[in-house]
């Protein structure tokens, strides 16, 4: 009996001493020491993966035990939990940490803007008090399957490498959920049901996926909703647009949706934004739009809409943003754009305009900056009434048949940032006044047929990084002072960052692409991972004055991320040396020379210039190649082909490692040994053709001017072999004997023919010039800006 009471007490005893334990250990694990514990495995866990650049994190109970004064911890009132962790641009790559659920009372979680990759950790299923996720501009991937998230409200996911359907995760997600970005990834899938149980859903982008199927019809609860760039289709039911509709913003924009817009899209009498550019649509645009009185943008370009344009639009007051572009209206411009009053852009490209624009009223746009009337038939003189337009910023009449001079007038538009004239019919020079616009970031006159000299007046264009005068018709001289063009663009900047960003659609990607690209560009990657939301991204930050890919720095072993312009003069009648001023272009990586009459030694000044690429082929540059070429260490791109360098080749531009394109053939008095291992070893036979006096031990060069051996009858026997022969046979020899045993071989048959021979042998290569390309229209080609 005793024995079995010592055994209930005993029993007794050890249980209340499990639960003392087990209440120590719950709440040691509710503590700002536990949550301090699992901040420094996750510190260890991020250095483990990245032990070369690491964020601000690793200096975490460096300076201060305190986790609440670590960087991008933050804490509860309190300060005793972590609530939250914001590791966003920290450099941070590899896989995701996966025990955040060991921080109990963790509700904000950011690490958007960094390059972890693989999947979502089940783990933070288990983050059940988790209030805002940011994930995103990283390249995770994997079917996303959150479902254990029930307080959840901010979810930011875009910018990655997500696929599969949503289903997995919403409604499951949806109790509280207000904001939620899925854009840019790979989902794919229907939308149509999975959100009407988001019930406080108020903000939702799904844009820059591979959704299909039809519109959700509970958009108009919604305050912003985007499903742009998807494969969406079908009609817009009109009941999606309720009697209380909530919608801001609504973007519809590159998706398949057909037939006529309901007129019911007016019930969203809080609407400043509708963006349904690059659809289907059909018929009459709706005049019951016009009763929209908060609307400040009005997308409809790429679509079928009739070319009427309802008069009650222009009772829309706060209408800043009109984009009507590939509509393929045709005929003349209508009468009504002239009295949009209040526009501040209008876009018209691509419609098959015809005649001038004189008579039509546009140029009484007072306060309108941006102008686009590109990829249209619009014919006669530009109007020199636009400068009556005081306030524009961005004229672009490129793609029409204009003719004629550029008004002079255009230098009074003292605010214009961007004049794009290209490919049209214009002749005479380029009026002086242009060096007057100080704003001026972007001039194209590309493809017309100006004439006269570059007036040397540009040069006061302080803000100008963009100037293509390629394929005209240029002569003279290369100007010093256009060497001071883009020197000092820091106010324009300035200006810029002050001002509000415009509505920015589809179409201002099109001239985004085309001001911004050109042949080998460091911008050339535009034209394949260009969606709308990277365009507006690039566009702001040019316009900004902030750099998007590091460019070398002169005195500095760093690369600087910098706004870098391009130089395109490419396919004129420009002569004469070229300055020893170019030196001081330190904001441009692009040189583009080529098919002109530019002589002389190339100035050694070029080599303290960031380049990226370098194009001097088909001119009549002398001497030897500037040794300082080998300095450029950012540059990709070297093209001094068809030219008369002379001298030894510089081997020291087997130093730039980041070259991927060379050519310096037909500069026939180029002499020396090509390196046999380096950068300048992994380029073809092709990069050096035409160079008799360059050896490689790589492969045979040929002289283009003589038959290859073998070709024609072979000598009989007791024949004398004729000179030529003679000359292949010893160069062949040289080659299979190796350069030492090979130049003894040379200099026998040297003595052997006649040194007149040779002479004019090399005098012959000297003068050779292969057949100029031209494009399919006849005209000359070269370094064209699409």
């Amino acid at each position: 009996m005793l024995q079995d009471k010592a055994n209930t007490w005993c029993s007794t005893v050890v249980l209340m001493f499990l639960i003392l334990i087990t209440a120590f250990i719950t709440v040691s694990g509710n503590s700002l020491n536990t949550d301090k514990e699992i901040l420094l495995n996750l510190k260890s866990f991020l250095e483990n993966q990245n032990r070369v650049n690491r964020g601000r994190y690793s200096g975490w109970n460096r300076w201060t035990s305190n986790p609440c004064e670590w960087h991008g911890i933050m804490c509860s009132p309190d300060m005793e939990r972590v609530t939250g962790i914001n590791l966003s641009d920290s450099k941070i790559s590899g896989e995701m940490f996966d025990n955040f659920s060991a921080l109990t009372q963790l509700h904000h979680l950011d690490f958007s803007r960094n390059t972890l990759k693989g999947l979502i950790p089940d783990d933070l299923n288990r983050c059940h008090n988790l209030v805002y996720l940011n994930l995103s501009h990283n390249i995770l991937g994997g079917e996303l399957k959150l479902t254990g998230l029930p307080r959840l409200e901010k979810l930011d996911l875009s910018t990655n490498r997500f696929h599969g359907e949503v289903k997995f995760s919403f409604p499951a997600i949806c109790n509280r959920l207000v904001v939620a970005n899925l854009s840019m990834n790979n989902f794919i899938g229907r939308i149509d049901t999975f959100f009407d149980g988001c019930l406080n859903l108020m903000y939702l982008d799904l844009s820059s996926n591979k959704f299909t199927g039809n519109i959700w019809t509970g958009l108009s609860r919604l305050v912003e909703f985007s499903v742009s760039e998807n494969r969406v289709s079908g009609l817009i039911p009109a009941s999606s647009f309720s009697d209380n509709c909530n919608l801001k913003g609504l973007d519809l924009s590159v998706n398949m949706f057909h037939g006529k817009v309901p007129r019911e899209i007016s019930n969203c009498k809080k609407l400043v934004m509708l963006n349904l550019w690059g659809n289907k649509f059909s018929g009459p645009i709706p005049s019951e739009l016009g009763s929209i009185s908060t609307l400040e943008g009005l997308l409809l370009g790429n679509n079928e809409f009739s070319r009427v344009i309802p008069e009650s639009l222009l009772y829309l007051n706060n209408l800043a943003v009109l984009d009507l572009s590939y509509n393929n209206f045709g005929g003349r411009l209508q009468e009504i754009f002239g009295r949009f009053r209040k526009l501040k852009s209008l876009v018209l490209q691509g419609n098959s305009y015809i005649d001038g624009l004189s008579s039509s009223g546009i140029h009484k746009l007072t306060n309108i900056s941006r102008l686009d009337l590109s990829y249209n038939n619009f014919s006669g003189h530009l109007p020199a009434e636009f400068s009556e337009m005081v306030g524009l910023k961005f004229l672009i009449l490129a793609y029409n048949q204009f003719t004629g001079p550029i008004p002079p007038q255009y230098g009074d538009l003292s605010q214009l940032q961007a004049l794009d004239l290209s490919f049209n019919r214009l002749i005479g020079s380029i009026p002086p006044s242009v060096g007057n616009l100080r704003s001026l970031l972007w001039l194209m006159l590309a493809n017309n047929s100006l004439t006269g000299e570059i007036p040397g007046e540009l040069g006061n264009c302080s803000s100008l990084l963009w100037l293509n005068l390629a394929n005209n018709q240029l002569s003279g001289r290369f100007p010093p002072e256009l060497a001071n063009i883009g020197r000092n663009p820091t106010l324009t900047f300035e200006s810029n960052r002050r001002s509000n960003a415009m509505i920015a659609g589809p179409s201002d990607c099109l001239v985004t692409k085309r001001l911004l690209t050109m042949d080998y560009s460091p911008f050339g990657f535009i034209y394949t991972i260009l969606t709308r939301k990277i365009c507006k991204n690039v566009w702001d930050q040019l316009l900004q004055g902030y750099g998007f890919f590091q460019v070398c720095v002169k005195g500095s072993p760093v690369r600087k991320y910098r706004v870098s312009g391009y130089l395109q003069l490419s396919g004129n009648q420009l002569r004469g040396e070229v300055p020893s001023d170019i030196g001081k272009m330190q904001h441009f990586s692009v040189l583009h020379l080529s098919y002109n009459q530019f002589n002389g030694e190339l100035p050694v000044e070029i080599g303290n210039l960031p380049l990226v690429v370098l194009n001097i082929s088909w001119n009549k540059f002398s001497g030897q190649i500037p040794r300082e070429i080998g300095n450029l260490n950012c540059l990709q791109n070297l093209d001094m082909s068809h030219n008369n360098f002379s001298g030894i080749f510089p081997t020291n531009l087997n130093c730039l490692n980041e070259l991927s394109k060379f050519n310096i053939s037909f500069n026939p008095r180029i002499a020396g040994q090509i390196p046999n291992i380096g950068q300048l070893a992994t380029f073809e036979e092709e990069s050096y053709l035409g160079n008799p006096l360059l050896h490689s031990r790589l492969f045979k060069l040929q002289d283009p001017t003589v038959p290859p051996l073998n070709s024609g009858k072979q000598a009989l026997p007791g024949e004398e072999e004729s000179e030529d022969g003679f000359w292949w046979k010893a160069l062949v020899m040289e080659y299979r004997c190796g350069m030492a045993f090979g130049m003894v071989m040379l200099c026998i048959c040297v003595v052997k023919v006649q040194p007149e021979w040779v002479v004019n042998k090399v005098e012959g290569l000297h003068q050779l010039k292969a057949v100029r390309p031209r494009k399919k229209n006849g005209s000359r080609g070269g370094g064209r800006i699409i």
